[in-house]
């Protein structure tokens, strides 16, 4: 795949195709409003999308900025060898990143976006033996979400065939000890798997909190909750949010398109 220099005197939108610069905006669309919705951790995790009409690369966050400092000009474009195939700024990629992003766009076909986190109620549910319970509704749409387990920082090569084989086909996955994971067929769709999944831990943490017994419904309406979720089922969730949440984006700070 072929190495695009950045051209000086040119913006990085003249730079790119139309449709690149879309997905540009999204993505940086996705972290001013993870960083809204309180689920950073200061320059660390990452959300990657894949590029149109460049099979095999995707756009990560440069590591250094925090993800209310993103913006559409600032994402590395990387190819599945890691290789930087395109970068407007002078700071590099996180190794952490490429190992986890790059094994699931290159495993998964139907994914475009990859959303890590490592927030306070997901790091705490990873480290619950009993996994996540299906105690809210929020909870019964990953009533089926996939796990892997801890082999300390995700830097080496040779621990992307098990986080793939882990995750399976699954649309979240719980990193042991670690923190959570999503993926989505579009930025909207992820943003909002990662909202929710986010949202069901914050439940988990608060009801475990309380010291009582808690009421979990049959198995039976567990399953037809978590059916209820699946985009086949109703509809692809998240996409029809996506333009309020710009809205609310343009409204606080909307440099993020530039």
């Amino acid at each position: 795949m072929a190495v695009h220099p950045l051209q000086k005197g040119k913006s990085v939108r003249q730079q790119v195709s139309k449709e690149e610069w879309e997905k540009r905006v999204d993505l940086a669309a996705a972290y001013r409003l993870m960083d809204l919705y309180g689920m950073t951790e200061l320059s660390a995790n990452h959300i990657s999308t894949g590029v149109p009409g460049e099979e095999g690369a995707f756009l990560i966050n440069p590591y250094g900025l925090l993800y209310d400092q993103m913006h559409a000009s600032c994402f590395l474009k990387l190819d599945l060898q890691g290789n930087v195939l395109f970068n407007p700024t002078e700071l590099g990629f996180n190794q952490a990143g490429y190992v986890i992003h790059s094994a699931i766009h290159r495993a998964r076909r139907d994914v475009d976006c990859v959303i890590h986190t490592h927030t306070i109620a997901g790091m705490a549910v990873s480290a619950m033996k009993c996994g996540l319970l299906p105690i809210a509704q929020t909870s019964m749409r990953f009533a089926k979400i996939a796990y892997h387990d801890y082999e300390g920082v995700a830097v080496n090569v040779e621990e992307q065939e098990r986080l793939v084989r882990d995750l399976g086909s699954h649309t979240g996955m719980i990193l042991r000890n670690h923190g959570l994971l999503v993926v989505g067929r579009t930025i909207p769709e992820a943003f909002n798997s990662m909202f929710r999944l986010e949202r069901a831990c914050q439940v988990q943490v608060a009801a475990l909190s309380c010291n009582v017994e808690l009421q979990l419904p049959p198995p039976h309406v567990v399953e037809a909750s978590y059916r209820m979720y699946l985009p086949e089922t109703r509809r692809p969730f998240g996409i029809l949010e996506w333009p309020a949440l710009l809205r609310k984006l343009d409204k606080i700070d909307p440099s993020y398109r530039d």
